[in-house]
């Protein structure tokens, strides 16, 4: 594992923002969700796309806080644009669980 600088890992801007919308993405080469993630006023509402299917249904997302990284360059994922990189932890059979907070906090705060 390679080590990093401080100032490294302040060029990460790790947020936390509340998913307000959430679909199926077809199009999506593995199963995926396409979402809309309330991130405060200084960010806005951004899109992700994130292959969360295993362990999520589409009405438990809504309201949910998610930890998000905000500051990548926005990526093509088939015909839906990803501004936002949404984290989470691979489990035993490698299906992704979110990274959320214990408790609700601000949309838009950033890591500390």
């Amino acid at each position: 594992m390679e080590t990093i600088e401080w100032k490294d890992f302040e060029k990460i801007h790790f947020c936390v923002g509340t998913i307000i919308k959430a679909e199926q993405f077809p199009e999506a080469r593995k199963p995926a969700y396409k979402m809309w993630i309330d991130l405060g006023e200084k960010i806005g509402v951004k899109k992700s796309s994130a292959q969360i299917t295993a362990h999520y249904e589409l009405d438990a997302l809504i309201g949910k806080q998610v930890v998000c990284v905000v500051n990548f360059a926005p990526r093509q994922i088939g015909p839906f644009m990803s501004e936002v990189l949404v984290t989470g932890f691979a489990d035993h059979q490698g299906h992704v669980i979110l990274t959320s907070v214990e408790q609700k906090v601000q949309n838009g705060a950033r890591l500390s």
